[in-house]
């Protein structure tokens, strides 16, 4: 699987390079700019961008807007941005065209192999890999509204790991529960929210995550 890798900071890029290495990912490019980005999305193609949002030479949100002009160019192009710090608006930004093979990572998780790994191969297969944290944030800021307040504590437990990408198999080995008790919950999820249910993994997940990040 063929990745273009953007990050300026030369220890964590060769550092991620290493990584993504020993899980037999090839590098296409590995740059540090803005400009190198875009250039390298365009001539490589590659399976899977891994980009920092904040790139020289505006260090301010370059990385990001970089990667969604590329996705505009090919849509569906998988991007899993990094981050220092959780920033809704990049979520949103990120999710705004409403398909898959996205993810939102605190730079964090990079030193977790398992889950840096585990995020990068989903999003490359279409999924969807959002930073817990940034989906604690969001239940956090939506806990005070009605359909909220209707969720159980399970339930709301169950949607975080929803939200984050899991399939029902994964969150029932998250949890120590059965499938059956979570395709319940996740029923019951639906419902409180409004939300039309789906079988489809990665439409859930961004419906879940349009609902929670709206308004």
């Amino acid at each position: 699987m063929r990745v273009v890798l953007a990050e300026d900071l030369f220890l964590l890029r060769d550092g991620l390079i290493r990584m993504l290495e020993a899980f037999d990912f090839e590098i296409a490019a590995a740059v540090d700019s803005g400009p190198a980005l875009t250039r390298a999305l365009a001539e490589e193609q590659p399976d899977v961008a891994v980009v920092d949002v904040r790139l020289p030479p505006s260090f301010t949100d370059e990385g990001l807007q970089c990667a969604l002009a590329a996705r505009r160019a090919r849509p569906g192009l998988p991007v899993l941005v990094l981050s220092q710090h959780v920033e809704q608006l990049y979520a949103r930004e990120l999710l705004a065209d409403g398909t898959g093979g996205v993810g939102y990572l605190l730079k964090d998780r990079v030193f977790d192999a398992e889950q840096f790994i585990d995020s990068v191969r989903r999003v490359a297969a279409g999924g969807t890999a959002m930073d817990p944290q940034v989906i604690s944030q969001l239940l956090s800021r939506r806990s005070q509204d009605r359909p909220m307040a209707r969720l159980t504590p399970r339930e709301t437990e169950v949607l975080e790991l929803m939200a984050e990408g899991r399939s029902n198999t994964a969150i029932a080995a998250k949890l120590v529960v059965t499938e059956r008790a979570v395709a319940k919950h996740t029923s019951n999820i639906f419902g409180k929210l409004d939300l039309p249910p789906s079988d489809d993994d990665n439409r859930r997940v961004l419906a879940v995550l349009a609902y929670l990040d709206r308004g």
